[in-house]
């Protein structure tokens, strides 16, 4: 495939793309993203990347400089547009030549529910939660701009900082079980990989499931993450008398177990963690997690 020259700009700067900057950075790619604060400007100044300070204006082409990758990292409104469209869209319509790719982080919860059977990207869509349908409206709003549009639905994230170990840690992991009810993951290293491997192999208008091998009931992962740290795990807790919010219990309204096989086919990725077993056990190992 080549080497890989990037300048890459970030439309919101959370932990995939952090994650994936920090990578790039050391091998000597030129990374830009947008900030809304003077201190988060200079955070991003001093981990080597450009900040582009958003003022509530729209942004203009200059800004944008000479990147030719584009990341979007921004979810949609509540009314299902997309905010980086109404600020930006003339300026990367001006300078849609110059980008080789562009990748949208979406979710799976564009599948909407399929009561625990497998799917893939080419599955019809079951019913959709409210979020689902957002995310299906901004991938659609993004599709309608002719640029080299690259769609990445993202199982449950995971990783350092951000896992059910330092959950369990700071007492908030719960056992909650629903009959039947799986949840898929992938960890953000394994996110970095294909988001790299998808720039040197470009497939405009392509989408990929990223999750791992083994999508696994929730209180499994806790059971296990507890069995790391040799410490009792929390109660199991029945879904249907659990005091959750709303936001927690309309996760459990949809139900998929998904497959990976286009960013393995497609992409020739190989997931560092292919089960949350493996991906819990290195960053326990880690002592960093």
């Amino acid at each position: 495939m080549g080497v890989l020259v990037v300048n890459l700009f970030c439309f919101g700067f959370g932990y995939c793309a952090e994650y994936l900057s920090v990578r790039l950075i050391k091998q000597g790619f030129q990374i830009s993203a947008t900030c809304r604060t003077n201190e988060k400007a200079a955070m991003l100044k001093a981990a080597g990347i450009r900040p582009v300070l958003l003022s509530g204006e729209k942004l203009s082409a200059k800004e944008l400089g000479t990147a030719d990758h584009v990341l979007l990292s921004v979810p949609p409104e509540q009314d299902g547009r997309d905010p980086v469209l109404n600020f930006a869209s003339a300026a990367l319509g001006e300078l849609q030549d110059q980008f080789k790719w562009v990748g949208y982080l979406s979710t799976t919860g564009v599948y909407g529910d399929h009561k625990g059977a497998w799917i893939d990207e080419d599955t019809p869509i079951g019913a959709l939660s409210e979020r689902g349908q957002r995310r299906v409206s901004a991938e659609a709003q993004w599709a309608a701009t002719g640029l080299p549009m690259h769609y990445f639905r993202l199982a449950g994230i995971y990783g350092p900082g951000r896992n059910t170990l330092r959950a369990l840690q700071n007492g908030t992991a719960r056992r909650v079980v629903k009959d039947g009810q799986v949840f898929s993951r992938i960890h953000v290293a394994d996110i970095a990989t294909i988001l790299e491997a998808s720039m040197k192999n470009p497939h405009a208008g392509r989408a990929y499931s990223v999750c791992d091998d083994e999508p696994a009931p929730p209180q499994d992962v806790v059971t296990y993450a507890a069995d790391l740290m040799g410490v009792a795990p929390p109660v199991l807790q029945d879904f249907a008398t659990a005091e959750l919010s709303p936001m927690a219990r309309s996760f459990y309204g949809e139900n998929k177990r998904i497959h990976n096989h286009r960013l393995k086919n497609e992409l020739g990725v190989t997931l560092a963690y292919p089960n949350y077993r493996a991906g819990l056990s290195a960053l326990w190992d880690s002592e960093t997690y």
